[in-house]
């Protein structure tokens, strides 16, 4: 076996990469196979393992929230320019687009979010954010860190590329819409596809997970002011009292998923947030309530959004009051992986890692707002698995979470593969696709 690893990176450079003109330009399954082995290979060397580690933990000293990303950008444009890879800036704001390749198609995307999160860190260790009130409690750097060492090992045979990787660092996930800001900015020009990961906690080191079709649910947000009439609480025949409006506009939504909707189509509708009455004896003029929605059709979702309207209306007036009902943009959509690109996937991860590493995913009532972009173009969003064998690990979101940094290897080799893999199966179809010049290629 290690006779066979010598010679990968060999095999690599001679028969993977085939440069433009070259009289055979099919690739047999055996050389296809090569491939993801040997990007792994590479990201864990050392030269490109500890450069990832040292990017990851720069990052996490200081993070940054949605649309704020600014010194995080500087770094990623210093590191795209030592490696001599040409990139646009600013686009929604933060956000950063390289270019590696011929500047022609095929042009596979590789998306990779920035933003942190509005928490303290509870971690003791070197690296701990200096930045109170700040974290990545999502992995955020890691994916960051990534895609620069994706981009490393792709820019090392980027004169032998028969098409175009694009990088898309992109701000503002959690929430914000950064996705969606970013494809108005122009981040999927040319664009035929897209992949994007995610650092998995409850996933074991080595381990993938994804599935075909929808992924994530479509997730909204409400919030609804009752109003009624405030008063005393020893005489309540003479005010009008919201909070019992609350109560049953409360139970009454719980029956919108119970009692509506298909049982076979799952949705969820929570009320996490109520706000009203600041003293024991005294009945409040308002209160609002608020929560999230979530659903897994364009259709369910929509339904969703009309009867918790009708819903919070309807049982306020039953109750002598009036309510007020807001929806939060944007809305993240059903994030849906495209079933060709699931079967790519497939492929790339079973070449890499073997089937046994290969885990089929349940669909998960969590959004991602990766999702807007597989309202435009064939998407793929995928999980990388990084509980090591002590089997200790939080989830995301938590103040207490960890990044593995044993996953950054597996992370960069995938994406590096799978945007290889693409090019290399798709460029003989590429006078199909209308090029629009890039000038800083």
């Amino acid at each position: 076996m290690g006779h066979l690893r010598r010679w990968v990176p060999l095999i690599l450079i001679l028969c993977i990469l085939i440069p433009l003109g070259s009289p055979r330009s099919i690739l047999t399954a055996e050389e296809l196979a090569l491939v993801p082995a040997s990007f792994l290979d590479l990201a864990r060397s050392p030269e490109v393992s500890e450069y990832m580690v040292r990017i990851r933990r720069r990052i996490h000293e200081y993070p940054e929230l949605g649309f704020e990303e600014f010194e995080t950008s500087k770094l990623i444009r210093t590191e795209l320019d030592e490696m001599g890879i040409h990139y646009r800036y600013p686009l929604a704001v933060t956000g950063v687009v390289g270019y590696i390749g011929t500047g022609k198609p095929p042009f596979v995307a590789l998306r990779a979010d920035m933003d942190g999160l509005d928490m303290e860190e509870r971690v003791e260790w070197e690296h701990k954010s200096k930045v109170p009130g700040r974290m990545h409690a999502c992995g955020h750097d890691a994916h960051v860190a990534m895609l620069l060492g994706a981009a490393k090992m792709l820019q090392g045979r980027q004169d032998e590329l028969q098409g175009t990787v694009v990088l898309v660092f992109q701000p503002a996930e959690e929430g914000a819409g950064g996705a969606k800001m970013m494809i108005e900015h122009g981040a999927l020009e040319n664009v035929s596809a897209i992949f994007g990961v995610h650092v998995a906690a409850m996933d074991p080191i080595g381990a993938v997970a994804s599935r075909a079709g929808p992924i994530m649910a479509a997730c909204g947000f409400f919030e609804a002011v009752i109003t009624g009439k405030g008063g005393h609480a020893a005489i309540p025949q003479y005010a009008v009292d919201p909070i019992v409006a609350a109560s049953s506009v409360i139970v009454s939504l719980q029956h919108l998923v119970s009692r509506e909707a298909d049982p076979l189509d799952s949705q969820v509708v929570t009320v996490a947030k109520f706000e009203g009455g600041e003293a024991f004896n005294v009945i409040p003029d308002s209160v609002t309530i608020g929560g999230t929605f979530r659903a897994f059709s364009k259709e369910s979702f929509h339904q969703l959004r009309q009867r918790i309207e009708e819903v919070n209306i309807g049982q306020a007036s039953a109750h002598r009051c009036n309510a007020s009902v807001s929806f939060a943009e944007p809305i993240d959509p059903v994030t849906e992986n495209d079933r060709y690109l699931h079967q790519h996937f497939l492929n790339v991860a079973e070449d890499m890692l073997g089937v046994s590493k290969i885990i089929e995913m349940r669909p998960m009532m969590g959004s991602e707002d990766f999702s807007f972009y597989s309202e435009v173009i064939p998407s793929y969003f995928y999980y990388v698995g990084m509980k090591d064998e002590v089997g200790v690990s939080e989830p995301e979101h938590s103040p207490h979470y960890r990044v593995n940094e044993d996953v950054l290897s597996y992370g960069a080799a995938l994406q590096a593969s799978l945007a290889t893999r693409y090019i290399l199966e798709h460029h003989h179809g590429n006078n199909a696709v209308e090029e629009v010049p890039h000038d800083e290629l």
